[in-house]
């Protein structure tokens, strides 16, 4: 990363100063393409050549160090607006997108589907028994519990999917190009995979619970709304799940 100031890398008089005090003098080659860099300068500012004096030159060469200073600085700007950007869409404590990334990816994916009348899905997750790992075996392992969920869920989808924390113990998954039946299908995949891997924490096996909530993407539908209704068939799902234990 370049570091902003007169005397950075691509700052033209001081990587003169260092060349001529290093050698002892400034050699023709070494003098050349500054010259180059002056006339290139004083012709776009309109300086007539008998007006170039040294004092000219001394400023012109100030003033080329003070845009490349402005130019480093810049970048450095975009730089960390871009790394700003990136923080605010992930999750603080997963390494997924957060509830504010997710809701925009489905804004587009409503676009998308009302645009193209291509079918998309939503899936709602949540962890049934997080509360309860909380309190047997305190919040680290039900922050524990919480990644080795995500990471599960990644693992097992598309490189097209989707996937963000709601919030809590709630994740959403976005299934392009797929219906009622291709999410339904993925969900079960997905708790059976859940099942199957259980946290290992201090040594005892933590087996996650999940609950889901299948609903497809209609056109004209609002984010509020599509997550709204995901969340009321999660749960029912969950009601379900306790009636059968």
């Amino acid at each position: 990363m370049k570091v902003s100031g007169t005397g950075g890398p691509g700052s033209t008089q001081p990587i003169r100063r260092k060349t001529i005090e290093r050698t002892g003098a400034a050699s023709a080659a070494t003098a050349a393409p500054a010259v180059r860099n002056i006339n290139d300068t004083a012709q776009v500012l309109g300086i007539p050549p008998e007006e170039m004096t040294e004092r000219v030159q001394s400023a012109i060469m100030t003033l080329m160090a003070e845009v490349d200073s402005m130019r480093q600085e810049l970048e450095l700007a975009q730089r960390r607006i871009s790394e700003l950007e990136k923080l605010a869409d992930q999750d603080s404590m997963i390494n997924i997108g957060n509830r504010r990334a997710f809701v925009r990816e489905m804004t587009r994916m409503i676009s998308y589907s009302s645009r193209y009348g291509i079918n998309s899905s939503l899936i709602y997750l949540d962890m049934n028994d997080l509360k309860l790992i909380n309190d047997t075996h305190g919040h680290a392992a039900g922050d524990a519990a919480l990644v080795h969920l995500a990471n599960i869920i990644v693992n097992n989808l598309r490189d097209s999917d989707i996937i963000g924390r709601l919030g809590g113990d709630e994740f959403g998954i976005i299934l392009p190009k797929a219906n009622e039946e291709d999410a339904t299908n993925k969900a079960m995949s997905l708790i059976q995979e859940i099942k199957n891997a259980p946290l290992d924490w201090n040594g005892q096996k933590l087996f996650l619970h999940v609950a889901f909530g299948i609903y497809s993407i209609d056109a004209g539908v609002s984010v509020d709304q599509a997550l709204d209704r995901a969340d009321k068939n999660m749960y029912a799902n969950k009601q379900d799940m306790k009636q059968k234990q």
